[in-house]
């Protein structure tokens, strides 16, 4: 053992061993009105540097349900947001880790999810726009496509003065989600 542990293991939220428990410490659930707050607070440090688009907090409690959150001993960590469009695509936006949860795999957890479900609601097309974080989605097999390749409302309400390039990935069932998922664990992560 080392100095602290035991306080480190009794007062913090992570500890330093190993944890039992009856409960869900980790998991990723759909957002709801409750978890508004915390939401903003994850992404406005990310708003504030122009990495991601304002949203108000009337505008989040009217998309809630279309977030998703990561938690960690129900403290929000990560969220997603998942938004369904015609003709089998669907947009994932607002993927954000906060800075203390970094390089623990819950970006990828968050993105996974969000793709399986897209899978389950028809879309073969999932599709982000960025930025900042390109490299990141070509690394988990996303390419670069013009506007002209997303949905017409997509496309209708697309900001040209962000100047956001624009990320597809097609996925054709979850044997391509599993592949995808195996080969960023392996050559990306390790």
């Amino acid at each position: 053992p080392e100095n602290g542990a035991l306080v480190q293991e009794l007062y913090t939220r992570d500890g330093c061993g190993t944890l039992i428990s009856r409960d869900i410490y980790d998991g990723i659930r759909r957002a709801d009105v409750n978890d508004v707050s915390a939401i903003y607070d994850l992404i406005d440090p990310l708003v504030k540097s122009g990495t991601l688009v304002e949203r108000p907090k009337s505008t989040l409690e009217k998309e809630a349900l279309s977030y998703y959150v990561y938690t960690r001993d129900n403290l929000i960590v990560a969220t997603g947001q998942l938004k369904r469009y015609e003709g089998g695509f669907a947009e994932i936006g607002c993927l954000v880790v906060s800075k203390d949860y970094r390089r623990g795999g819950r970006g990828d957890a968050m993105l996974g999810y969000l793709e399986r479900l897209a899978l389950q609601s028809g879309a073969t097309k999932v599709f982000v726009l960025s930025t900042q974080t390109m490299e990141w989605f070509v690394e988990r097999g996303f390419r670069e496509v013009q506007v002209g390749s997303l949905p017409p409302s997509r496309q209708s309400v697309y900001n040209n003065k962000r100047k956001s390039k624009i990320y597809m990935k097609v996925i054709n069932g979850t044997r391509d989600l599993d592949a995808a998922e195996l080969w960023t664990k392996v050559f990306v992560l390790s």
